[in-house]
């Protein structure tokens, strides 16, 4: 699956250094993969969930959410939103 765009991992990453490792780990990972539904990323990133029209998921133990529109037809990933878990909690899909 292709994931659009690395670039707004790096830029969350620049603000919290911490996550730089486990972003770039959640992105390789998908990358590597491709899903044909939401049970097929469940059996990969048991984290995950839907929250409207995205993906949400965990990432760093929890401290960072990732927020994703995916496109299983064309096995493309668009990331729209990277959090922290206090600003996910004030997020509205």
């Amino acid at each position: 699956m292709r994931v659009i765009s690395n670039r707004t991992l790096l830029r969350f990453s620049a603000g919290h250094r911490d996550a730089e490792a486990p972003l770039q780990s959640w992105r390789k990972a998908v990358e590597s993969g491709s899903f044909g539904n939401h049970a097929d990323l469940k059996t990969c990133f048991n984290s995950v969930d839907r929250a409207g029209k995205y993906y949400v998921f965990n990432i760093g133990g929890n401290k960072y959410r990732i927020i994703a529109a995916i496109h299983f037809n064309r096995q493309m990933l668009f990331v729209r939103h990277v959090f922290t878990h206090r600003q996910y909690d004030r997020w509205k899909p």
